[in-house]
């Protein structure tokens, strides 16, 4: 094992399993709810702003989307949002916690493989419960030597999760399909950075990409993670 590289960070949602593709669903039939009221570009630049204003009372999550949800409705309807609409979009948020987890494709094999040579830890945020559901259902949880849920990913808590569960940021690799969580926080921190594209990406993950960044990588799918692992030692 490479002495430079000792530990292996991944991202859950859209990483190892699918998430972001229920909200568009769900993002959807709020459209559709509301399509007498507002319309759709407006509706969802509306809710967009909602949910970053928001991120600091509810955090990430399922849970903070939801109460996004009604915030935008009352406010698009002018408190006349009828009392169905909001029963409604509660059952969506409901159903969205319960949806049955989908793994992605050579999630369990990447991880398996990696684990064999290095530290593996599972860096997620969001919902406590929902991500300590998801991971459950997910069958993988057992292959993790640490899991951390955190309330945001920047560079600050990378350098923590790194020293406690490793060997620090410079000996670490995050990977995850979020620019800016996944990439560009990691290797602030002082990490390599390996994105892992997954088409369907939420506004506010995004970010530039980190291309004259000697510790950045991109691969095409978690297939290709440990022939890069090995590229590295």
């Amino acid at each position: 094992m490479h002495s430079q590289l000792t530990t292996i960070g991944f991202d859950a949602d859209d990483t190892l399993w699918h998430n972001e593709r229920f909200f568009q669903l769900t993002q959807d039939y709020f459209a559709e709810l509301l399509a007498d009221h507002a319309e759709r570009g407006h509706l969802m630049d509306r809710l967009l702003a909602a949910e970053k204003r928001n991120i600091r009372h509810y955090g990430y999550g399922i849970k903070g989307f939801t109460l996004s949800m009604i915030e935008t409705a009352i406010e698009v309807t002018e408190d006349r949002v009828p009392a169905s609409v909001i029963r409604q979009l509660i059952d969506a948020g409901q159903e969205m916690l319960a949806h049955p987890i989908e793994l992605l494709p050579h999630a369990r094999s990447a991880i398996e493989t990696v684990a064999a040579t290095h530290r593996v830890v599972l860096i997620t945020k969001g919902d406590l419960i929902d991500q300590e559901r998801k991971l459950a259902q997910s069958g993988l949880g057992e292959l993790f030597d640490a899991v951390e849920i955190v309330s945001e990913k920047t560079a600050a808590t990378y350098h923590s999760v790194f020293a406690q569960h490793g060997d620090g940021p410079q000996s670490a690799m995050m990977v995850g399909n979020s620019m800016r969580s996944d990439v560009v926080a990691p290797i602030q921190a002082g990490c390599w950075g390996v994105y892992v594209p997954h088409g369907l990406v939420w506004e506010v993950e995004r970010a530039e990409v980190p291309d004259d960044n000697p510790r950045y990588r991109a691969l095409n799918d978690l297939g290709e993670l440990a022939g890069l692992i090995q590229t590295l030692s």
